[in-house]
């Protein structure tokens, strides 16, 4: 195989994937981890910071709203160009993130006003059934 078909398939450091439990502490461990990759990539601290929130917000809403006993949800994160992309997928596709705001005594909602903010685009894409995916994408700065 030559060195320019190679360089197209997804190199490990460049996709981090990991099942983790629907619990605050699958949550915790999600940004953990998350943080560390972004570490290892050295990517631009604005990025990585805002990344860092997404990745927590994303994994509490798996853990709190998306949570069905013994199934996990998944993170991934991929960098490939120059997008950062960030999926959360879970399996409630009953409880469907909205992008209208909260009303000021909603409970809950509030997190994906974050999402909105610090996101350059964000989304949900369903299946295949039953499995929901939360996605948010950062652009990477040209170096």
């Amino acid at each position: 195989m030559n060195s320019e078909k190679s360089t197209q398939l997804l190199s490990p450091a460049h996709h981090f994937s990991v099942l983790l439990s629907p619990t605050p502490r699958g949550a915790r461990l999600a940004r953990l981890l998350a943080t560390d990759w972004m570490r290892d990539r050295d990517l631009p601290h604005r990025v990585a910071e805002a990344a860092e929130h997404l990745v927590a917000e994303l994994a509490a809403n798996a853990a709190t709203h998306g949570r069905l006993p013994g199934r996990d949800f998944r993170l991934v994160l991929l960098a490939r160009d120059a997008i950062l992309r960030i999926e959360v997928t879970d399996t409630r596709v009953d409880d469907l993130p909205h992008r209208r705001p909260p009303t000021p005594d909603a409970e809950s909602g509030r997190g994906l006003l974050l999402v909105e903010a610090l996101a350059d685009r964000w989304g949900v894409q369903l299946g295949p059934v039953p499995r929901k995916t939360v996605w948010a994408e950062l652009d990477l700065p040209s170096v």
